[in-house]
């Protein structure tokens, strides 16, 4: 009996240490991959599209290396962003540098009384990565890698808003130019109602002038004609007088 318990209680342990074995194998090692990819945003932050997060991650031109050391990613990671949140909340830093390219920017934030830079990388406002050094030249290179980016990640947004407001201009000149078409086509058929009534004014003023015209001529012979009787009979009524 004490035989068969032995045995279950080290083949129980023996599936206990298997499964150890497994889930350690299941876990991913810690690397320096945040050196390239944006830091998670805080609760009350919305998260980075992927597409923002894939272009933040590609790197610089050739010639440019990635600015950042593996142990400034990992700290941007660390919570500075919470740190500077609350450090702007309280107004305990000097804001000495700023890009806007677009909805992104850069910025490079002076903490005076530790003599300390926070570089951020944010957009609409919201801090995507935090560097904190203090190490002026560090600062300033980071900052201009971080404007350079901001540059990038606005590229498509900047051409977006020029061809929406492309799209809305042609749209605008399109109702415009076809106002003034419509307008075109009222006066046009205006002017050919108003042709047409002229024309029938005309031929009415024709048709008058030639009916007048006609009574004229009737109206002149008929006076002719009582003239030349007014003559025939003065000359009878003068007939048998004497002649002067």
């Amino acid at each position: 009996m004490d035989y068969k318990w032995r045995v279950r209680r080290t083949a129980l342990a023996a599936l206990m240490l298997i499964g150890g074995i497994g889930t350690g194998c299941a876990q991913t090692p810690p690397d320096n991959s945040a050196a390239t990819a944006p830091v998670a945003q805080t609760a009350a932050a919305p998260a980075v599209q992927d597409e923002q997060a894939a272009a933040a991650a590609q790197p610089l031109p050739a010639g440019q290396p990635e600015v950042l050391t593996p142990d400034e990613a990992k700290q941007s990671a660390a919570g500075n962003v919470a740190e500077l949140q609350q450090m702007l909340r309280d107004s305990q830093l000097n804001a000495m540098r700023t890009t806007y390219n677009g909805s992104y920017g850069a910025s490079l934030l002076f903490y005076a009384k530790e003599m300390t830079y926070y570089v951020t990388l944010f957009q609409n406002k919201t801090f995507w990565r935090v560097i904190k050094t203090s190490d002026e030249t560090r600062a300033e290179a980071i900052y201009r890698d971080f404007a350079q980016k901001s540059a990038q990640l606005a590229d498509v947004e900047i051409r977006r808003t020029r061809l929406e407001a492309q799209k809305a201009f042609t749209n605008r000149m399109i109702a415009l130019t076809q106002d003034h078409a419509n307008r075109l086509q009222a006066d046009l058929a205006i002017a050919r109602e108003q042709q047409a009534l002229v024309a029938d004014q005309q031929k009415q003023t024709r048709d008058q002038a030639n009916a007048l015209q006609a009574q004229k001529a009737e109206a002149q012979a008929q006076l002719r004609t009582v003239q030349r009787q007014v003559r025939e009979l003065q000359q009878q009524v003068e007939g048998g007088l004497p002649i002067r």
